[in-house]
């Protein structure tokens, strides 16, 4: 299974620039109020992106982090491996500094 050579890899985090959006992609973050040690370390060093993408939980989420002003999104999981009953991916529009047109896909059944 490939995952461990990728993580190898791959950095924690990562951060770039769409539009007039800073975002950061983590794979475990947390939420919003209890976010994973090593997340809350980066968003104190680094600063608060405008969008934090995680994962780990495969539990589909969208919040507004009000202390750190930043969107927060878990996509949930679209894979067969996991407790997910339903696997899904988040797509939305970024324009300018705009976030929007967010839709959850639903991509069938984990089975």
């Amino acid at each position: 299974f490939p995952s461990h050579d990728n993580r190898k890899e791959t950095k924690e985090f990562i951060r770039f620039k769409i539009e007039d959006v800073n975002v950061l992609i983590t794979h475990i973050g947390g939420r919003p109020g209890k976010y994973s040690k090593p997340a809350y370390e980066e968003l104190i060093k680094n600063g608060a992106p405008k969008l934090l993408i995680c994962g780990h939980s495969h539990i589909t989420l969208v919040q507004m982090d009000k202390r750190f002003n930043m969107l927060w999104m878990n996509p949930g999981a679209c894979g067969y491996k996991g407790f997910h009953a339903v696997k899904t991916i988040l797509r939305f529009s970024i324009s300018g500094e705009r976030i929007h047109d967010l839709e959850v896909i639903e991509l069938g059944k984990r089975v």
